[in-house]
């Protein structure tokens, strides 16, 4: 593994609080430096601005068309793009000041949340790096990086431009000035790249090709190889190129976000006289073409290769591959519009034209080329990142996915969740029987999400006994079984509430299609309140039983997503607790007409309750603590930002309460600074899947209380959408998820610990060198246990 980074200079000093005001210095001197601050230059220490057009582009999803190997860059496999969407910082000031018990918590106490990121995106990269991991899925990481950072680009570091741009950038709460964190993160995402681009080359290319799966470049290939792909070229690729000429009757062409490039230099042979020219790579045609069985090359060579067929006449002096990055965010006013579905619809066109923020090209660019691409883009030199050609490995998803199990990870196929169904079967299970019976806790994609949450509304939607249906959609598939079920529903006469988010992030322009289909089956279809993203997940079905109605009820951590739910780890309710089914009818009220109930039975609702909801619960654990009854505060989520939050973990950990955080991505908490967090762990798994569920855990003075629901400890997710946490009561499954939790907190298993610096350290092996357990492998081979197939 490539050694790791430098360490970054610390940032500038300033008067301590504990100075300032009274409070506790001793606190503050135990932090160590601040490891999230890279180096800066003087001029950006001054907040310098940088003028950026504040406006839109199209997010481009290729699809399958010329050649065996796609470009396709699903979210299935990527980092959720949630994870990355404008998270307003809070004012520092605000906590600063705040002070309890006649102590106050230090300055520098939260990790810079995008230096954090980048930090996930490294571990992302060292799975592809590791030479224990299966050599595809190594190509597959590979993807996975760089789709995460293209997206981190569009959103992160887009949506920090604007506010600095725009002079509404302040402080962030790890104290960074915004120019400090925007060049924080050009230094960083620098390094990153070039070890990103590094493994490729010196590691997993070579290894591939030792296993007979060739990624070449045009000069390597036979004779025989080239004419096959000049035919290809000339029936299936060159009708559909468009070479665009600059010159005084021909402005320089406008550069698609993500799209693929080739600068090419051409001359007149008559006048003498040079020109330039861009050819698009067709966002549509397959990032790598196969020139021979398992042997492949980039598109762009291809193209490359043939350009004179696209400048008949003119001679073909140079030519350069580059991409562009650019804004890709969205921005509606809700309170103005009439139709929101509308107003996005709009908003989706316009966002094609964002400002740049991110120039990738090959290294061997000429120095002409690249200063007129700066200079005709707008962009800063510092937003140029020179790399080893092939750019855009997201094409590695289409390596990653070649037929050759032996270079993967053991196929794994989920069964029946063993409370719907004893012994497997040909026939459905009856999921209204099963849940009268018991609470169903679920656990994907180790458990089939076919097979129970898929089953649950496909059933209700043939069952003529039920009435309604009430579902939330964030995100789901094309082909979805789900909406299918509820049009099925809605046609055969049953009330069908449907809420969908269109505003899910790169998912809009998908939801707005299956909103439109679910409107004309005749679903009632609304949008959510206005200035509030609808994030929960839930499923509600009232039938008729004889002379009264039950209700039975879905609360998930995870998307509606058959495809995402074998791969993401999610948790899931599937309960007919009267309790769940009148907070969740409540709920639905909310989203659907003017309600205005804030309080519930069985949740905690964002974002009137659930952070307050969830501050008195580490509170309480403090008393109990001080009472000598059992005590501890254990979370897990996808990020961990939210200062008010985090301040509650740090005056538990020092009233004595063990608090233990499993966090996949971003996490703002210095865990284990003496005097403040000593009594804090953070762990991160990654691996073949990924970490999704949201679960709470409390000791609650001996009485054990768990929560899981769909909230993550962001301030968007607090207090500009609508979540929902679930009281699990079922004390059999209480244990299960405090036995998950100690499994991967447990030092004898593989995961990522974060130090009081910032820094996170891989522990993968044992003292003597022996491989860690891997949870993801463990509930896995206890999947197949349960079934007899566990390998020996």
């Amino acid at each position: 593994m490539n050694p790791g980074p430098p360490e970054p200079s610390p940032p500038p000093e300033r008067e301590p609080s504990s100075q300032r005001r009274n409070g506790s210095p001793h606190l503050l001197a135990a932090l160590p430096p601040a490891l999230s601050d890279a180096p800066v230059s003087g001029p950006a220490r001054k907040n310098g601005f940088m003028n950026q057009p504040n406006a839109q582009a199209q997010v481009q999803h290729p699809q399958p068309s010329v050649g065996s190997i796609a470009a396709h860059r699903p979210h299935t496999v990527a980092a959720n793009v949630s994870d990355l969407e404008p998270d307003l910082d809070a004012d520092l000031d605000e906590y600063e000041d705040l002070v309890q018990d006649g102590v106050q918590l230090p300055q520098g106490r939260f990790l810079d949340r995008e230096r954090s990121w980048l930090a996930f995106n490294e571990r992302v990269l060292e799975l592809a790096e590791d030479p224990n991991t299966p050599l595809l899925e190594r190509a597959k990481f590979l993807a996975i990086f760089a789709s995460n950072l293209d997206e981190f680009f569009m959103v992160r570091v887009a949506g920090l431009k604007r506010r600095i741009a725009t002079g509404v950038a302040t402080r962030s709460a790890s104290g960074l000035q915004p120019r400090e964190v925007l060049e924080m993160i050009w230094a960083r995402s620098r390094e990153l790249m070039a070890r990103h681009a590094a493994c490729y080359q010196e590691d997993v290319a070579p290894q591939l090709a030792e296993e007979g799966i060739h990624l070449v470049r045009w000069s390597e290939l036979s004779e025989k190889e080239q004419a096959r792909l000049f035919t290809l070229f000339r029936h299936q690729i060159f009708p559909v190129l468009t070479p665009l000429a600059v010159d005084p009757a021909h402005p320089f062409p406008y550069i698609s976000g993500l799209s693929l490039n080739l600068a090419v230099v051409v001359r007149n042979p008559v006048s003498g006289h040079r020109h330039f020219a861009r050819v698009k790579v067709p966002p549509l045609l397959s990032r790598f073409l196969e020139a021979s069985p398992n042997r492949f090359v980039p598109i762009e060579d291809v193209i490359a290769a043939h350009l004179e067929e696209l400048f008949p006449g003119m001679e073909v002096l140079e030519h350069h591959t580059f991409r562009l990055t650019r804004n890709e965010d969205l921005e509606v006013e809700e309170d103005d519009a009439e139709n929101l579905l509308q107003a996005l619809e709009k908003e989706l066109m316009r966002r094609r034209f964002g400002p740049p923020v991110r120039l990738e090209v090959e290294e061997s660019i000429d120095r002409y080329v690249l200063d007129l691409l700066v200079r005709e883009l707008k962009i800063s030199e510092a937003e140029v990142y020179p790399l080893p050609g092939p750019l855009d490995l997201t094409g590695l998803f289409g390596i990653g996915a070649l037929d050759r199990p032996e270079l993967k990870f053991p196929k794994f196929i989920a069964g029946t969740h063993r409370d719907l169904a004893e012994v497997e079967s040909a026939s459905p299970p009856d999921i209204f029987a099963a849940l009268r019976e018991r609470d169903v806790l679920l656990h994907h994609p180790y458990d089939s999400f076919s097979t129970s949450v898929q089953a649950f509304l496909e059933q209700a939607a043939t069952d003529p006994d039920v009435l309604a249906i009430k579902q939330t959609l964030y995100r789901t598939s094309g082909d979805s079984p789900i909406v299918d079920a509820l049009i099925d529903a809605a046609e055969s006469g049953k009330q069908v509430l449907v809420l969908v988010e269109i505003k899910a992030r790169f998912d809009e322009q998908a939801n707005i299609k299956w909103a439109r289909k679910l409107e004309e089956s005749g679903c009632h279809v609304v949008y959510g309140l206005v200035g509030l993203k609808t994030h929960c997940k839930l499923s509600l079905v009232v039938r008729q039983e004889g002379d009264t109605l039950r209700r039975y009820s879905h609360v998930g951590t995870g998307n509606y997503h058959p495809k995402t739910a074998r791969l993401y780890e999610d948790l899931g309710l599937l309960t007919a607790d009267p309790q769940v089914g009148a907070d969740l009818s409540d709920l639905f009220n909310r989203l659907s007409g003017y309600s205005r109930r804030e309080t519930y039975r069985r949740l905690l609702v964002a974002p009137k309750s659930l952070r307050d909801g969830l501050i008195a619960r580490i509170n309480k654990e403090v008393q109990h603590h001080r009472a000598g009854r059992p005590a501890h505060v254990r979370i897990k989520v996808n990020s961990m930002v939210d200062e008010a939050l985090i301040d509650a973990l740090y005056r538990a950990s020092q009233a004595g309460v063990p608090v233990d955080v499993w966090v996949r991505g971003i996490c703002a908490v210095r865990p284990g600074v003496p005097g403040l967090s000593e009594n804090i762990r953070v762990r991160s798994v990654l691996g073949r899947f990924l970490e999704h569920s949201r679960v709470f855990g409390f000791g609650n003075g001996g009485e054990p209380e768990v929560w899981i629901g769909s909230a993550d400890m962001m301030h968007r997710n607090l207090d500009r959408r609508i979540e929902a946490l679930v009281r699990i009561t079922d004390p059999a499954h209480r244990s299960a998820l405090n036995r998950l939790f100690e499994t991967g907190m447990s030092d004898t298993t593989s995961s990522w610990h974060l130090g009081p610096d910032g820094e996170w350290t891989r522990h993968a092996t044992d003292a003597e060198g022996q491989p860690l357990r891997n949870v993801q492998e463990m509930l896995i081979d206890a999947r197949r246990r349960r079934r007899g197939t566990a390998t020996p």
